[in-house]
């Protein structure tokens, strides 16, 4: 059981990683997940209060200021206690420079420390009791009173109020990136109004059952997927899909739950409950999506835990081999080490990496491009080859032209177009549904032993007859691209459908091949077929006439030649083992199969190929930025460290080289949501 609790005023990333670790060595947690950027803790467990009160323990032995909520509930946030306090502190300080009495003063001076300083030292120490934990509040903690017993008195002062600036702005800055990422995917409905009778019930959405009937007023957001029953609107469907034109839906049309009603009334039969909807899947995507971190996030967050011991082992030693030098006292030995220790605070290297890569899934899910973790944003712009299917990839999975030759003369069209439908409607496979949508029948059949073959077909019983439908090798026809309908082994109809190309896919193969990105087809079709599409989308290299397990292999195969940078794009029941095993597995989420969006690790939910050069575009900015972010933490702390070693550093610069370059390496990474 799965359990999400915020973890409320956490400003910490290590205290973050802390948490999670901690969590983890817990013997009744399966698994524990923190997501620093959405204060979020997700907790696998079979313990009756989901893990509660063990997250709580944890929590307050490693942040004891980090309030543990249920994910619906809203506690306080300390931001305004820490302003009071810095603005009571800086009146302390202001105080003492203007009271002459010394002894006043030195009290007032002295006040001023306690207050400014109280947050940070009742963390180190809290920290240092519950486990000989060391990190940045232990490190200012050193370097505050360090200041102070060395007569640095007003340095000390002034770096413990910078300090506190910056934690309040850093804090704000995040908590505005976090307030931005959310808003994009604001699309969780609030409630549904379930229709019974003639009455209307404004109830949760998780209440409302399969086939129940519910009513989307204009301006509301859809609830549930479903099927429109009453009505005709335009529905606006950019927050799933990032595609801002409105699209038109009436009676029979299928709406997808997190969509806005925008003109008249709909009713709506319900086909999904909340769980399965389009709209919770997404949310759970997004949520997760920090469980899989990426190599970069990794390596920062084990460089962390040996980072800040390795800093005040360094001080230390400053501060005895430095006087051996006959022009360094031991007083300014002492002082060089506590400016060394505020530089090396690693706030702007932990923050930035893991927010970055939240931000880019963010802005990837606004333009509909669902991604489950930051290393598939990662590894995207790392790709050197991407193989497509065929139908519903290239193609648009919408048949433009049908033709339906009778092969036995004792079944009639209308007939012949039941068998098709009465199986085809079990399917999700987009062939299945072109069928239905072409047929346009409403009378089935009652049928037993429905089976699906991925690649081949389906088969199913009807009054004793056992039907077939499906590739000529499944049904026995000949050696072509057709669907045809086998009754107890008899050929009885072939149906040839014409797929039409979608309109931007010679484009996208052409700028995908600009990027020196490799581009194959792998198809089941037969092929002349696969040769001509092929041919009018510019891919020059195809596999035809492929079951699931030859895409399988072939692609093995293509992983080994590019060292594993390969991605696989597809949308149907057999895609699926190729999209499990591909670097990236990439599907279409409108149109693709269930199996598909579940094997894959990013879905497009517009179908859209130029969604494509879409996540390439930011996942190269992300992993731009993080590199930007980096570079600048590490070498202005580097060029910090050398002029305290050199004696020239103050307290002043060492305070912008921590708090000053996590502000600006939090700004750049907001750069990343103008990817365009």
């Amino acid at each position: 059981m799965k359990s999400r609790y915020k973890l409320n005023n956490l400003d910490c990333p290590n205290c973050a990683r802390k948490i999670e670790e901690a969590l983890n060595n817990e013997k009744d947690i399966i698994k524990a997940s923190v997501n620093f950027a959405k204060l979020l803790v997700v907790v696998d467990t079979n313990l009756d209060d989901g893990g509660f009160n063990i997250v709580k323990e944890v929590v307050k032995k490693i942040e004891p200021n980090v309030k543990v909520t249920k994910e619906s509930e809203k506690a306080k946030n300390n931001i305004k206690f820490d302003i009071f306090r810095l603005v009571l502190g800086l009146l302390l300080f202001l105080l003492s420079m203007l009271i002459k009495v010394s002894l006043v003063s030195k009290i007032l001076m002295i006040l001023a420390y306690i207050v400014l300083l109280y947050r940070v030292c009742k963390k180190a120490i809290l920290m240092l009791l519950r486990g000989f934990n060391i990190d940045e509040n232990l490190l200012v903690t050193i370097s505050c009173v360090g200041a102070y017993l060395t007569n640095n008195i007003h340095e000390g002062l002034m770096v413990i109020i910078l300090y506190e600036i910056g934690k309040i702005l850093e804090s704000i800055a995040v908590n505005n990136s976090r307030k931005n990422i959310s808003e994009l995917m604001n699309i969780k409905p609030e409630y549904a109004n379930l229709q019974i009778k003639d009455k209307i019930y404004k109830v949760s959405p998780e209440k409302v059952k399969i086939d129940n009937l519910i009513v989307i007023k204009k301006g509301e957001k859809i609830p549930l997927d479903g099927v429109v029953v009453e009505g005709e609107s335009f529905i606006d469907s950019k927050a799933l899909t990032g595609e801002s034109k409105l699209v038109n839906v009436k009676v029979g049309d299928q709406v997808l739950s997190g969509s806005i009603n925008n003109f008249d009334v709909l009713v709506v039969k319900v086909t999904k409950d909340y769980e399965n909807s389009t709209v919770s899947q997404i949310l759970n995507l997004v949520e997760n999506a920090t469980d899989k971190k990426a190599k970069t996030e990794n390596f920062v967050s084990k460089a962390a835990k040996i980072y800040t011991p390795v800093i005040l082992l360094l001080a230390i030693l400053i501060t005895i081999l430095l006087p051996i030098l006959p022009s360094v006292s031991f007083h300014d030995a002492i002082y060089r080490a506590l400016v060394f220790l505020v530089i090396s605070c690693p706030c702007a290297i932990a923050i930035s990496v893991p927010l970055s890569y939240f931000t880019g899934i963010g802005a990837s899910s606004k333009e509909g491009i669902l991604i489950k973790g930051s290393d598939f944003l990662e590894s995207a712009c790392y790709i050197k080859e991407i193989i497509f299917d065929k139908t519903g990839t290239i193609t648009s999975g919408n048949v433009i032209d049908y033709e339906l030759e009778i092969l036995d003369k004792k079944y009639s069209k209308e007939l012949v177009k039941e068998y098709f439908v009465s199986g085809e409607v079990f399917s999700n496979h987009p062939i299945s549904k072109s069928i239905l949508s072409i047929f346009n029948k409403a009378k089935k059949h009652k049928i037993t032993n429905f089976k699906e073959e991925a690649g081949k077909g389906i088969s199913y019983t009807l009054n004793k007859q056992k039907v077939k439908i499906g590739s000529s090798k499944y049904c026995g026809g000949a050696n072509d691209d057709a669907i045809y309908l086998n009754i107890d082994n008899t050929l009885i109809a072939k149906l040839t459908l014409r797929d039409g190309i979608k309109e931007n896919a010679k484009e996208v193969i052409k700028l995908l091949k600009s990027q020196n990105i490799n581009v194959k087809m792998f198809t089941g079709d037969n092929k002349d077929i696969a040769l001509d599409i092929a041919k009018k989308v510019g891919i020059d290299d195809v596999n035809y006439e492929l079951l699931p397990k030859d895409k399988f292999d072939l692609l093995e195969s293509e992983i080994k030649k590019y060292n594993g940078n390969v991605a696989f794009v597809g949308d149907g029941i057999n895609d699926a083992p190729a999209l499990r095993i591909a670097k990236i597995g990439i599907s279409m989420g409108s149109i693709g199969s269930e199996a598909a969006i579940e094997a894959s690790d990013i879905v497009i939910m517009n179908d859209n190929l130029d969604s494509l050069l879409t996540l390439i575009k930011i996942s190269k900015k992300t992993n731009k930025i993080i590199k930007q972010n980096l570079v600048f933490a590490i070498g202005t702390k580097l060029f910090v460290l050398l002029l305290s070693g050199l004696g020239i550093a103050t307290m002043w610069q060492a305070v912008f080289a921590d708090t000053g370059v996590t502000l600006l390496t939090i700004i750049n990474t907001t750069r990343i949501l103008k990817h365009k």
